[in-house]
């Protein structure tokens, strides 16, 4: 049995280890406002830009190992700390936790961010982020910004399971929410929806199918409707596309593919066609780019330009070639890029250029991606095995498919504050909260719009 000293000694070790924690945590709010300093400053100078990537976002996703959601989040959290400095003082000195700084940057139209930094001292985390949340659905501004912040995100599991989150304004949500139900009511009774007037009380029904799942069924029920799969009208057919009901029609004249050094191509050109149908006309390597998989019919014309005769559609990638294509690469193979859909195959060396359509010369690329190989100049540094791809950009700078990790600072920790123990727990102790005061209160340090109504 321990003595009362040994348990006091253990007390004040265990005590020593809740401070050692709390302090290291203050000193990581530090760092982390100084990160986000310099990503304001990297995104304001077009860092990202330099590197290939889409954008600031896709640039810390990859650069510093951050989850895409998360990264998009830390540079709006970055651009907005600029305009809050007295938010963004409080955060550098250990006071404010990330959490706590993110939620006051969904505030608009500050007039007192003082009094807005006291409130984020005195509560926790959760009951700021709650306080913010009441506060944004009383503003007028709340509709539109729900729908600027609307999204759809599709994922699978390892079992090949879909998922699907998403966040829809009020009147698109009750739109979506209206169809699937009118489909799940269409397929809670298949007989009685296909018209069946032999239904009766009698009549043996199916087993119930939870709404979950009838919900699930509903919502590929439209997506099959809107591809032109099935028909979930009531006893009436709904209109189908027919495959390729929907294409763009793209001129372009044997040489102008070929040329390695093209001019563009003035409107009205007849000598070097290169124009989408009916329509304006096109640079030569943006030809080449949807080009690189795309179907092509062969046209041979006559001296006076006459039609003379027109080949069979053929496409330049088949579809047993795209199908390895997609199944080696697995999304953009552009550094940094991880976007997995809506892909381009790109060839290596063009075939227009002699390129052959096989595995070693074709690589997946985003449209971003793809657009900056061809009509931005960069070229693509690929690997004997395919392995590894890096880029070089025009102005000869490198950006390698897997960069190389900084060398950490031994000293960087002494650049910090001391990081006080206590400096990031709540004033209030995680006492309960009035929500509606705490809201009149923020309403108080804001300015709020004017009424377009004029009310």
């Amino acid at each position: 049995m321990r003595t009362s000293k040994e348990a006091e000694a253990e007390a004040a070790s265990v005590e020593a280890l809740g401070d050692e924690i709390a302090s290291l945590a203050a000193h990581i709010s530090a760092a982390t406002c100084r990160w986000l300093g310099l990503i304001a400053e990297f995104d304001e100078r077009l860092g990202w830009a330099a590197a290939g990537a889409s954008s600031c976002a896709a640039w810390v996703s990859w650069r510093c190992g951050v989850a895409p959601g998360t990264a998009r989040e830390h540079v709006r959290v970055a651009r907005r700390l600029q305009e809050l400095p007295l938010v963004g003082a409080a955060f550098a000195a250990g006071e404010l936790s990330y959490a706590k700084a993110r939620a006051l940057t969904r505030v608009e139209a500050i007039k007192d961010e003082a009094e807005l930094v006291e409130l984020a001292r005195h509560a926790n985390a959760a009951q700021l982020e709650r306080i913010v949340r009441a506060f944004r659905s009383v503003t007028r501004e709340d509709a539109a910004d729900a729908y600027a912040d609307r999204c759809l995100e599709l994922f699978t599991d390892s079992d090949g399971t879909l998922h699907i989150n998403g966040r829809l304004p009020a009147e698109l949500g009750a739109t979506v929410m209206a169809a699937v139900l009118a489909a799940e009511e269409l397929l809670r009774w298949p007989v009685a929806a296909a018209g069946n007037d032999a239904i009766t009380d009698a009549s043996p029904r199916p087993e119930p199918v939870p709404a979950g799942a009838l919900r699930a069924d509903a919502l590929v029920a439209l997506a099959q409707a809107a591809t032109g799969h099935t028909t979930i009208t009531d006893g009436e057919t709904a209109p189908r596309l027919a495959p390729g009901a929907v294409q763009v029609t793209v001129h372009v004249d044997a040489a102008t593919l070929t040329d390695p050094h093209p001019a563009d191509v003035p409107a009205g050109t007849r000598d070097r066609i290169c124009e989408v149908e009916a329509g304006p006309p096109l640079a030569a390597e943006t030809v080449r780019r949807l080009c690189c998989d795309a179907g092509i019919v062969p046209v041979v014309r006559g001296a006076e330009g006459e039609v003379l005769s027109v080949g069979r559609r053929t496409r330049s990638i088949p579809p047993a070639i795209r199908r390895a294509l997609a199944v080696r690469d697995d999304g953009c193979r552009f550094p940094g890029c991880v976007r997995r859909r809506w892909l381009h195959a790109h060839h290596i060396e063009h075939w227009a250029h002699g390129g052959h359509t096989e595995l070693k010369n074709l690589v997946l690329l985003c449209r971003h991606h793809h657009q900056l190989v061809h009509e931005g100049g960069w070229q693509l540094i690929v690997t004997p095995d395919m392995r590894s791809v890096d880029a070089l950009a025009p102005d000869g700078h490198h950006v390698p498919a897997v960069p190389s990790p900084p060398c950490p600072d031994p000293t960087a920790t002494g650049k910090l504050p001391p990081g006080d123990p206590q400096a990031l727990y709540p004033k209030s102790a995680g006492a309960p909260w009035d929500l509606g005061l705490a809201v009149d209160a923020l309403l108080a340090w804001t300015e709020r719009p004017p009424d377009p109504g004029g009310r």
